[in-house]
């Protein structure tokens, strides 16, 4: 007897029209190309223009998703982002009116670069208790806002753009059911991912800051061990896994997962090179990436795992669907 599940129904996303590469950050910071490349394996990123806003990111992404399903509205909605415009009232209602969703439920998920996982799991949880029939999860970011141009170890990272999923109530034998879910935190490492608060001691203005090598080690480590929780509850090895789908940190910690789970590099999907990581937007656009160079194809085993500040992380998994990603800049 198949069990009720949500389904991956619809993908969507949305980047700035604006690329900025290596060379324009090379020329006013301490670094190269070469020294960017091999530390990250990014060589271009986006940047929102001033009259763009999270938001703006975040509704475009969202329309493409729905595009993309065949549907004009949804149940609900959820808005994954560490970037908001304003810090009160959530985003995820504008949103949703400016969707022309109607009175829907609406809110916002602060999980760092793990949100977009939260929020899916979250979206599915409700859907799967019978609240909703679908739902639209959006991930979107405006990190250049918020990292310190100054910074070489942030500035070269970090881009802005937006993915969005829409899922429906479905069952656990289809093609796009998500199967597994497993998320964590770790509140002890709070400062490794972190911004200054209004209390905290700041001789300047407040920038994203990230210890480098404590973030890659814990990053491996907990998005390794969170997949392969989730390949265990779907009873898959991970040599039966068509495509692992992390979040787009940087290459290097992509290659050293893939090898820890002796998955082969080339199911590994390494899509940061034209957009650097953005952050809670980084799976979205990857899986549309992927499936934009045939990397991922329906029916694939497919693992999507994500590390973040809090700290936080997250897998889900699930037999790829058929469907095409609608995609747009601004």
């Amino acid at each position: 007897m198949p069990t009720p599940a949500a389904v991956v129904a619809g993908l969507g996303t949305c980047l700035p029209a604006e690329e900025f590469d290596n060379a324009s950050l090379a020329a006013r910071l301490d670094t190269s190309d070469e020294w960017i490349r091999t530390r990250t394996g990014i060589a271009a990123r986006r940047r929102a223009a001033p009259d763009v806003s999270m938001r703006d990111l975040a509704c475009e992404a969202g329309a493409n998703a729905l595009r993309s399903a065949g549907l004009r509205d949804v149940g609900g909605l959820i808005l994954a982002t560490t970037t908001p415009d304003r810090p009160c009232p959530a985003a995820a209602p504008e949103v949703a009116q400016r969707l022309g969703l109607g009175p829907v439920p609406a809110f916002d998920i602060s999980a760092v670069c793990t949100g977009f996982l939260y929020a899916v799991t979250t979206a599915a949880s409700m859907i799967t208790a019978g609240l909703v029939d679908n739902f639209l999860v959006v991930a979107a970011e405006t990190y250049t806002r918020i990292v310190d141009p100054s910074d070489r170890g942030t500035a070269v990272i970090f881009g802005d753009g937006a993915g969005a999923v829409v899922l429906r109530r479905g069952s656990s034998q289809e093609r796009g059911a998500l199967l597994a879910f497993d998320l964590g935190s770790d509140g002890s490492g709070k400062d490794l991912i972190h911004i200054p608060g209004p209390r905290e001691q700041s001789d300047g203005p407040r920038w994203f800051s990230m210890a480098g090598r404590k973030v890659y080690l814990r990053a491996v480590e907990q998005m390794t061990a969170s997949a392969l929780r989730v390949m265990k509850d779907c009873a898959w090895s991970p040599s039966s896994v068509d495509t692992l789908v992390p979040h787009q940190a940087n290459a290097r910690i992509i290659q050293a997962m893939a090898e820890r789970l002796d998955v082969p590099p080339e199911r590994a999907v390494c899509a940061l090179d034209r957009v650097g990581n953005t952050a809670a937007a980084s799976i979205p656009l990857a899986l549309a990436e992927a499936l934009r160079t045939h990397q991922l194809q329906e029916g694939a085993r497919t693992v999507l795992t994500a590390f973040g500040g809090g700290l936080t992380w997250a897998s889900a998994a699930l037999t790829w669907p058929r469907l095409s990603a609608v995609s747009s800049e601004i």
